[in-house]
């Protein structure tokens, strides 16, 4: 069989399909995001993983190079339609997150799909962006107890949300929605 040169309707439309549930979600989650980052600051960090959300149910359902990418951005777009303020963040966000959930992957060449490079790209991400949003804010202008909340909520939530995408993306795979697309 030759390998696949080209990408389906079926797989560009189960990206966009994706990319605009997890649109929904992301833009209603920069609002709770704003109640949070009101209410308890330390508590923001929650939401950072729902980013991930659309990129790992795509990539993990269709284990396709570039699905990831593709339907962040879509959740990008669609997310922006909810909070026009955030459109750079949100696009910025997704192509970002979709980036570094199919870099493990893409150092594997696509030939290996195993749970733990799913988790190990999430768990990278979430401390490379606790170890930047410690740097941006100025750890010195918070008090420690503060960090010690903040900072593990920035590192998990990715885990916790790659783990809720590869739950949704089982689901769906059981359900027969990625039949003949891999």
């Amino acid at each position: 069989m030759a390998p696949r040169t080209s990408t389906s309707t079926r797989i560009l439309l189960s990206c966009a399909a994706i990319g605009v549930a997890g649109g929904v979600v992301a833009g209603g989650s920069g609002y709770l995001a704003l109640v949070l980052a009101a209410i308890g600051p330390m508590f923001y960090g929650v939401t950072i993983g729902v980013h991930f959300l659309p990129s790992v149910v795509a990539f993990a359902l269709l284990r396709r190079p570039g699905t990831a990418l593709l339907a962040g951005l879509i959740a990008g777009l669609v997310g922006a339609a909810f909070a026009p303020q955030w459109l750079p963040r949100l696009i910025g966000t997704a192509l970002l997150v979709g980036v570094l959930v199919e870099l493990p992957f893409l150092l594997t060449r696509y030939r290996r799909w195993e749970p733990w490079l799913y988790y190990a790209s999430g768990l990278t991400s979430g401390i490379v962006i606790a170890v930047v949003v410690y740097l941006a804010l100025g750890g010195e202008h918070f008090p420690a107890w503060m960090w010690a909340i903040a900072l593990p909520l920035y590192a998990g939530s990715p885990v916790l949300f790659t783990w809720i995408g590869r739950v949704i993306a089982l689901q769906l795979e059981r359900a027969g929605v990625a039949r003949g697309l891999r």
